[in-house]
């Protein structure tokens, strides 16, 4: 991963036009391609950002002042360009083990693989902890009219658990044996701004109910 504080004006040009003026910004590259520009705000998302595959092209002097542009495969780019350079760094992070669940996510996890079919009539589980190259999807699983479908599994659904399931659905899609790959973010509860989200990205939100699905939640033990 590459790190450079730089004072920058940003220039966003594809179906839609932004610009940046000129201010101090954390730029980020990553190992997968990715380019993003963060201010000192906003918690984890970037100003402005471009997802792989992408290309990136640095026209800079020695002293890394110039223009880095980015061009994704719809030929938008993303226009950087660096007056001062403050600190430049890279880092070699390797390959992250992924997200450890806490127990109650693992044992829901396990639970809902075995009763799949709680996500809809005629579902089957493919794989429990599909591999990816940036960790694995919790269950990869085929809907009943055959159709992909990979479940991110949370015991609390918050917006940082539907980023993760976006950037797994964007290596699935990109594999022609599985494609086309839908989304499932799943938990015992979901915070609006993570179904706002979850729904402007395609994916669908499903309520799980613990005490069910470990079979505590008895009927014929209820007084009414």
């Amino acid at each position: 991963m590459r790190l450079l504080i730089a004072r920058c004006s940003v220039d966003y040009v594809g179906r839609l036009s932004a610009h940046l003026p000129p201010a101090p910004r954390l730029i980020l590259v990553k190992s997968d391609g990715s380019v993003s520009v963060h201010a000192d705000d906003r918690a984890y998302k970037p100003l402005n950002w471009m997802s792989p595959p992408c290309i990136l092209r640095i026209d800079a002097d020695q002293h890394g002042v110039g223009v880095w542009t980015v061009t994704n495969k719809a030929d938008e780019r993303l226009v950087i360009t660096i007056e001062e350079v403050i600190a430049d760094s890279t880092h070699e992070l390797g390959v992250d083990p992924g997200l450890v669940k806490d127990g109650v996510e693992a044992h829901l996890q396990e639970l809902l693989a075995e009763q799949v079919d709680t996500l809809g009539t005629g579902w089957r589980l493919v794989r429990r902890e599909y591999p990816t190259a940036i960790g694995p999807v919790d269950l990869l699983c085929r809907d009943a009219g055959g159709v992909a479908v990979a479940v991110e599994i949370k015991r609390r659904g918050e917006i940082d658990g539907v980023e993760q399931l976006t950037r797994y659905l964007e290596l699935l899609n990109r594999d022609p044996l599985l494609a086309p790959v839908r989304g499932v973010f799943a938990a015992q509860e979901i915070k609006p701004q993570a179904r706002v989200l979850a729904a402007d990205r395609g994916i669908d939100c499903v309520i799980l109910d613990y005490a069910t699905l470990r079979g505590a939640d008895d009927p014929t033990s209820r007084l009414f």
